[in-house]
Protein backbone atom coordinates (compact mmCIF):
# COMPACT_ATOMS: atom_id res chain seq x y z
CA UNK A 1 0.00 0.00 0.00
CA UNK A 2 2.64 2.25 0.87
CA UNK A 3 4.36 2.24 -2.90
CA UNK A 4 0.71 3.12 -3.76
CA UNK A 5 1.33 6.28 -1.82
CA UNK A 6 4.69 7.30 -3.45
CA UNK A 7 3.35 6.96 -6.33
CA UNK A 8 0.31 9.08 -5.94
CA UNK A 9 3.06 11.47 -5.05
CA UNK A 10 5.10 11.61 -7.59
CA UNK A 11 2.42 11.74 -9.97
CA UNK A 12 1.13 14.60 -8.02
CA UNK A 13 5.02 16.11 -8.09
CA UNK A 14 4.96 16.03 -11.89
CA UNK A 15 1.89 17.16 -12.79
CA UNK A 16 2.89 20.44 -10.78
CA UNK A 17 6.17 20.20 -12.30
CA UNK A 18 5.08 19.95 -16.18
CA UNK A 19 2.42 22.49 -15.62
CA UNK A 20 5.32 25.12 -14.21
CA UNK A 21 6.83 23.80 -17.73
CA UNK A 22 4.14 24.62 -19.08
CA UNK A 23 3.39 27.81 -18.59
CA UNK A 24 6.92 28.64 -18.12
CA UNK A 25 6.72 27.48 -22.36
CA UNK A 26 3.97 29.95 -22.75
CA UNK A 27 5.01 32.49 -21.02
CA UNK A 28 8.55 33.23 -23.01
CA UNK A 29 6.95 32.28 -26.12
CA UNK A 30 4.73 35.27 -26.22
CA UNK A 31 7.63 37.42 -26.58
CA UNK A 32 8.93 35.88 -30.17
CA UNK A 33 12.39 34.48 -30.71
CA UNK A 34 13.83 34.22 -27.37
CA UNK A 35 16.87 37.06 -26.43
CA UNK A 36 18.91 38.25 -24.46
CA UNK A 37 17.68 41.72 -23.56
CA UNK A 38 16.14 43.37 -20.96
CA UNK A 39 12.83 44.05 -23.13
CA UNK A 40 12.35 40.50 -23.31
CA UNK A 41 12.76 39.42 -20.11
CA UNK A 42 10.60 42.62 -18.53
CA UNK A 43 7.75 41.23 -20.76
CA UNK A 44 8.39 37.58 -20.05
CA UNK A 45 8.60 38.96 -16.13
CA UNK A 46 5.46 40.86 -16.57
CA UNK A 47 2.84 37.65 -17.60
CA UNK A 48 0.63 36.00 -14.73
CA UNK A 49 1.97 32.48 -16.46
CA UNK A 50 5.80 33.03 -15.30
CA UNK A 51 4.63 34.28 -11.89
CA UNK A 52 1.64 31.07 -11.54
CA UNK A 53 5.06 28.99 -13.18
CA UNK A 54 7.20 30.32 -10.25
CA UNK A 55 4.68 29.12 -7.95
CA UNK A 56 4.22 25.68 -9.18
CA UNK A 57 7.86 25.12 -8.96
CA UNK A 58 7.93 25.82 -5.96
CA UNK A 59 5.05 23.31 -5.20
CA UNK A 60 6.69 21.06 -6.83
CA UNK A 61 10.76 21.41 -5.21
CA UNK A 62 7.93 20.81 -2.11
CA UNK A 63 6.83 17.78 -2.88
CA UNK A 64 10.12 16.66 -3.37
CA UNK A 65 11.06 17.91 -0.42
CA UNK A 66 8.65 15.50 1.41
CA UNK A 67 9.06 12.60 -0.89
CA UNK A 68 13.35 13.06 -0.32
CA UNK A 69 12.26 13.09 3.40
CA UNK A 70 10.36 10.08 4.02
CA UNK A 71 11.76 7.67 0.90
CA UNK A 72 14.99 6.64 -0.52
CA UNK A 73 15.94 8.80 -3.12
CA UNK A 74 17.10 5.15 -5.51
CA UNK A 75 13.45 4.50 -5.43
CA UNK A 76 11.64 7.57 -5.75
CA UNK A 77 13.63 9.50 -8.06
CA UNK A 78 13.70 7.15 -11.08
CA UNK A 79 9.52 7.36 -10.48
CA UNK A 80 10.37 11.05 -11.87
CA UNK A 81 10.18 9.48 -15.37
CA UNK A 82 6.47 9.57 -15.14
CA UNK A 83 6.95 13.61 -15.61
CA UNK A 84 8.35 12.39 -19.67
CA UNK A 85 4.79 10.53 -19.97
CA UNK A 86 3.08 14.00 -18.78
CA UNK A 87 5.04 15.94 -20.67
CA UNK A 88 5.21 14.30 -23.74
CA UNK A 89 1.29 14.59 -23.63
CA UNK A 90 1.23 18.00 -23.03
CA UNK A 91 3.53 18.62 -25.81
CA UNK A 92 0.86 16.33 -27.92
CA UNK A 93 -2.44 17.61 -27.04
CA UNK A 94 -1.97 21.09 -25.61
CA UNK A 95 1.03 22.75 -27.70
CA UNK A 96 -0.11 20.86 -30.91
CA UNK A 97 3.66 19.10 -31.07
CA UNK A 98 3.58 16.37 -33.65
CA UNK A 99 4.96 13.27 -31.62
CA UNK A 100 7.01 10.48 -33.64
CA UNK A 101 6.32 7.08 -33.10
CA UNK A 102 9.82 6.54 -31.37
CA UNK A 103 8.91 9.13 -28.78
CA UNK A 104 5.79 6.51 -28.11
CA UNK A 105 7.99 3.70 -27.60
CA UNK A 106 10.08 5.51 -25.52
CA UNK A 107 6.99 6.19 -23.34
CA UNK A 108 5.87 2.46 -23.22
CA UNK A 109 9.81 1.59 -22.25
CA UNK A 110 9.05 4.55 -19.30
CA UNK A 111 5.83 3.28 -18.09
CA UNK A 112 7.43 -0.45 -17.78
CA UNK A 113 10.40 0.96 -15.97
CA UNK A 114 8.01 2.78 -13.66
CA UNK A 115 6.38 -0.85 -12.90
CA UNK A 116 9.58 -2.66 -12.01
CA UNK A 117 10.43 0.38 -9.42
CA UNK A 118 7.13 -0.09 -8.13
CA UNK A 119 7.11 -3.91 -7.67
Amino acid sequence: MSNIIVLFWVLVQSIVIVAAQSLLKIAVGLFGPFELTCQYFKGVFTTWQFYVSGVLFIASMILWMYLLKHYDISFVYPLLSISYIISLLVGCFIFGEVVPLTRWIGVVIVMIGVYFIIK
